[in-house]
């Protein structure tokens, strides 16, 4: 089990006492979407389908290569937008992550976390790159759909919208009727970071590693945590559940 310092702590606390909503990314910090079908599998399905229509030449040698499907979708929207080829893709990506949900892993703590935070009176949205239908799928899994419905916003006909553009997190802000300081990003991307900035909103990064960790602190994300567990701790004591040091 990971161990926050104090400064971390003090921070988290801080951050969850001002939020009266709480926007989740959904991949990272809600589960492991790809734990048992791995991402990187569906980025080469993606560019496999490419390449046997002979279009190779629509990726440079990083997207061929990246292991995250949404560089390759989004870098075949930036040359063909509009198409049909990108809307047949997209909708082939839906297909793999709606499989995906059937071997995806919950993070530690996020499911008690979510319940708890809306117990004691938390508003919850998902604003995400994944497809809404996705979201809506595994929530239903884990018995979680009336903590978030419904506000779960994601991925639209519009990729260029996708963070780390704010188009999702300003639908939630709207919808909910709250204003971006009294709401709180968690998110696990440099995406995730951008996107609650432009919106305005705080963030909270999580990061199940050092590389994600390095990452979020090298664009200046002030709070990272590497578990939900003291996030969880904070919200608990924060309601009362458990006395100042335990």
């Amino acid at each position: 089990m990971a161990f926050e310092s104090d400064n971390t702590t003090g921070k988290v606390e801080e951050l969850i006492g001002r939020a009266r909503v709480v926007l989740w990314d959904f991949d990272g910090p809600v589960c492991g979407l790809f734990a048992g079908h791995p991402a990187d599998r569906v980025a080469a399905g993606l560019v496999e389908r490419l390449d046997r229509r002979g279009l190779r030449g629509l990726l440079d040698e990083a997207e061929r290569l990246s292991l995250d499907p949404h560089v390759v979708l989004r870098a075949v929207d930036r040359r063909r937008s509009g198409s049909d080829l990108v809307a047949e893709l997209e909708e082939w990506l839906t297909e793999e992550e709606l499989t995906a949900t059937a071997s995806a892993l919950p993070t530690p703590y996020a499911d008690p976390l979510i319940r708890t935070w809306v117990a004691v009176g938390a508003r919850m949205a998902v604003t995400t790159n994944n497809a809404p239908r996705v979201v809506t799928s595994y929530l239903a899994t884990r018995g979680l759909t009336d903590c978030f419905a419904p506000h779960i916003y994601g991925r639209t006909g519009d990729l260029q919208l996708l963070k780390p553009d704010p188009y999702c997190l300003n639908r939630a802000l709207r919808a909910m009727g709250s204003a971006p300081a009294d709401a709180l990003m968690i998110g696990d991307t440099t995406s995730d970071l951008e996107a609650a900035r432009r919106a305005g909103v705080p963030f909270l990064g999580y990061a199940r590693n050092g590389t994600k960790e390095g990452a979020l602190r090298k664009e200046g994300a002030e709070t990272v945590v590497s578990s939900l567990l003291p996030v969880l701790t904070a919200v608990r004591r924060r309601a009362g559940f458990l006395t100042p040091g335990s």
